[in-house]
């Protein structure tokens, strides 16, 4: 339920009822593509004259186009439509380490996709990054691009666009949005990670249909959470709702690199899988990658074994007061760690067990790499404006 703001409304008028019945039409035809015009009035309840013009509409504006003819006992064939495969859309992944490109689908099946190393400053990384950025659209050429999502490890403001949390990149303040639409003409949307990574299970995910509430977590050099409750993603205050990979866990713990002591992601992120595997202080760079580490516990390495099961225990604690507080049917973790999930997952349902005991235990579900949660998502940042449900104008 959503409350009306008496202070701040606006009234539905007849453009917002056809923009709501165009989206309707639309998410049809992707969710049962190829379908035919009657096939689309009859599960939206819609006119069939009405549906036809939606139709042409969608045609014309090169959403959809028309395929194959099928066959029926009598009557006239049916002419089935689907989504324009040559409707594009460009997906970045920044990572403090590498950065990865995708161009892909309306479907979110992606063409193409390569990897650039994550220079350490902004102004460097963004000169690399929009000549490869050049290149990718340039070899569609004959391609509709309908724009750009960036995935953060970090958070943008909502109103500047600039990222301004990230501490893991080690970036301040820098304005990403502006200089890669003036190089490509296109529009930008950028998220934080973790709240593209829900996005990519509303949109692309086996249960997209059904899902109201998901948390996601993901699991990186840092520990980021996506929450999705009530059927809307939830962004708070400057768009910094979720970041419980910065809630203190010990103030005398390792310092964090956002300031703090003891946040969750020193004790369960990658970077402290490596710190108990090697003895390294907080912060110092380390020494080996942790694909590496998964590598070495996978043949019979004890002290990789027990510098996972470490992680493990304190990812767990941080799981157990997300259900405590949030009370979600389901949990997904997303990240390299999931690749050891017969050791992790165990103990992250034992450490749930004890720690939280005032709901239903939640559904923990490890995402699968070949999903590639976090390149879909940006390209569910951009699907969204179009096929979500319209704002009242």
């Amino acid at each position: 339920m959503q409350k009306i703001d008496l202070s701040n409304f606006r009234l539905a008028t007849s453009g917002t009822a056809r923009e709501i019945n165009r989206r309707i039409v639309l998410n049809l035809i992707r969710a049962r593509q190829p379908i035919s015009r009657a096939d689309l009035a009859r599960l939206s309840g819609l006119q069939r004259s009405t549906v036809s013009l939606i139709a042409e509409q969608l045609i014309a504006d090169r959403w959809i186009v028309e395929g194959a003819t099928g066959r029926l006992p009598r009557g006239r064939r049916p002419t089935y439509l689907r989504l324009n495969g040559d409707r594009l859309i460009l997906g970045i992944d920044i990572r403090p380490t590498a950065t990865r490109m995708g161009v892909a689908d309306l479907n979110a099946r992606f063409l193409t996709q390569e990897t650039m190393p994550t220079a350490d400053t902004p102004d460097t990384f963004l000169g690399e990054l929009t000549q490869r950025v050049r290149r990718l659209l340039d070899s569609q050429p004959n391609a509709s691009w309908e724009g750009i999502g960036i995935s953060l490890p970090g958070r943008a403001d909502p109103h500047s666009h600039r990222l301004v949390f990230a501490p893991n990149l080690a970036w301040k303040d820098v304005d990403l949005k502006t200089p890669i639409e003036q190089a490509t003409g296109l529009s930008v949307e950028l998220e934080n990670a973790a709240n593209a990574c829900v996005l990519s299970e509303v949109w692309f995910g086996q249960r997209s249909d059904t899902v109201q509430d998901l948390v996601v977590v993901t699991v990186s050099e840092g520990i980021g959470t996506g929450v999705f409750a009530n059927g809307q993603l939830v962004m708070g205050n400057g768009g910094f709702a979720g970041e419980f990979g910065h809630t203190v866990l010990d103030p005398a713990g390792p310092v964090c690199r956002c300031g703090n002591r003891g946040c969750w992601e020193v004790f369960a992120s990658n970077s402290a899988a490596l710190r108990y595997y090697t003895g390294a202080t907080p912060g110092a760079a380390p020494q080996l990658a942790f694909e590496d580490l998964l590598a070495l516990a996978e043949q019979g390495d004890v002290r990789a074994g027990r510098a996972l099961e470490e992680m493990a225990r304190h990812l767990g604690a941080g799981l157990a007061l997300l259900v405590t507080g949030l009370a979600p049917s389901r949990i997904m973790v997303i990240g390299e760690v999931t690749r050891a999930w017969r050791r992790v997952g165990p103990i992250l349902q034992r450490v749930l067990a004890e720690r939280s005991r005032t709901h239903t235990p939640p559904e923990i579900e490890p995402a699968e790499d070949t999903a590639q949660p976090r390149l879909r998502g940006t390209i569910a940042l951009v699907i969204q404006k179009h096929f979500a449900a319209p704002p009242i104008t």
